[in-house]
């Protein structure tokens, strides 16, 4: 007969707490790295929209500590090391496109990729809330979801419409 091991009593809301504890770092992160990001853009619509994102990023942590909430919980980052490291290859590409006819295009790249991060988790975490029969959970979760995907749709637009044909002109 099995034992139960601490593994085996893992559940889906350890998973989800622990998931929306890696977010909530996330979000800290990328509202310390978005001023940064808007002021090595030469858009000035590209600076726009990094600023408009990062008072959603802000929200986005207040959310977050709605839905810890939610669980009786209080809200607690747990270190997110794929952001730190999506943050740290951006600093990398800033640094090396800089001034450049390449540097918003660049700077794109490394936001969006970003966003997919963070619309995956997001994704994730609202599966769970759904299954955890969370409906405010969710409804929150969808709401930093739906910022997200807008930001992500936004960068690509920028980059359509103006900063791959200026990186073009550099060629």
């Amino acid at each position: 007969m099995k034992t139960i091991t601490e593994q085996d009593s893992k559940t889906l809301t350890d998973l989800f707490l622990g998931e929306l504890a890696d977010m909530y770092d996330a979000e800290h992160r990328i509202a310390k790295a978005l001023p940064k990001m808007a002021k090595a853009a030469i858009s000035a619509e590209l600076k726009q929209a990094v600023l408009a994102h990062l008072e959603e990023t802000k929200e986005h942590a207040t959310k977050i500590e709605e839905i810890f909430g939610l669980f009786d919980k209080k809200a607690i980052g747990k270190t997110c090391k794929a952001t730190i490291g999506l943050l740290e290859e951006a600093d990398e590409i800033a640094a090396d496109y800089k001034g450049s006819p390449s540097n918003d295009a660049a700077l794109i790249s490394a936001m969006q990729k970003v966003e997919h991060y963070e619309i995956a988790s997001y994704g994730c975490l609202h599966a769970w809330a759904v299954l955890l029969e969370n409906d405010e959970a969710a409804d929150l979760i969808t709401s930093i979801l739906e910022q997200e995907t807008e930001a992500n749709d936004m960068l690509s637009e920028l980059a359509e419409s103006q900063c791959n044909a200026t990186a073009l002109g550099g060629v």
